[in-house]
């Protein structure tokens, strides 16, 4: 954790606060840390997530609940904490879901149905939190992250033919960089989406427009 904030830049505006937000006293207890931290909280970013590839008969119960917990559960039960401190500030939340919540995917069924939760969750709460809190989601698709590298590329029997294959994926051929995926929670955390709750945005290259 320090080495994280370090490298962030440090200072007072960043605070560790950690969790296991696969259980409801984790995903308290690291909401209450950064509000306590932070004296109050204006926005919630629901960011953590896994996904590992599995064939239906492959995917067990333990498999299951690993992915469904992480990625739908955590949202919802962070969301749910942080409601009195978002309702105070007027704040909103920003769900991080996939392109796979919006289109089916072989060897992703746990991982699509935990995302695609994640989108109609966000449209849910979007019209029961309103007016106050405004809640939205991105639908990203590949990212250069070390989780699409680790459990992706690296895992391939041909990892640059699979790194290619995922660059050919999009019609833009390449892909995404974090900051790109940040560049639009920023937005949709700030006031120029004040007017935007219940929106679902595809960050994906185009892939979901058609091949």
């Amino acid at each position: 954790m320090d080495k994280a904030i370090a490298e962030l830049g440090g200072g007072d505006r960043l605070i560790a606060a950690p969790g296991d937000v696969g259980t409801v006293d984790g995903c308290e207890s690291l909401v209450a840390t950064a509000i306590q931290g932070l004296g109050g909280l204006d926005v919630l970013v629901n960011n953590a997530g896994i996904g590992v590839d599995a064939r239906i008969e492959d995917t067990d119960e333990a498999f299951w609940d690993a992915t469904l917990d992480t990625n739908l559960k955590g949202t919802f039960f962070c969301s749910r904490a942080a409601l009195e401190a978002l309702r105070a500030t007027r704040g909103n939340i920003v769900n991080i879901s996939s392109d796979a919540g919006l289109v089916g995917s072989q060897t992703l069924v746990a991982y699509c149905a935990s995302k695609g939760g994640v989108v109609n969750m966000t449209r849910a709460m979007a019209v029961e939190l309103a007016p106050l809190v405004r809640v939205n989601c991105v639908c990203p698709g590949y990212v250069d992250t070390d989780m699409v590298r680790r459990d992706g590329i690296d895992k391939a029997d041909d990892p640059a033919a699979e790194e290619q294959a995922l660059i050919d994926f999009a019609p833009l051929k390449r892909i995404a960089t974090p900051e790109e995926i940040a560049a639009v929670i920023l937005f949709l955390a700030s006031h120029e989406a004040r007017f935007m709750t219940g929106a679902a945005l595809p960050i994906d290259g185009g892939a979901g427009a058609g091949h």
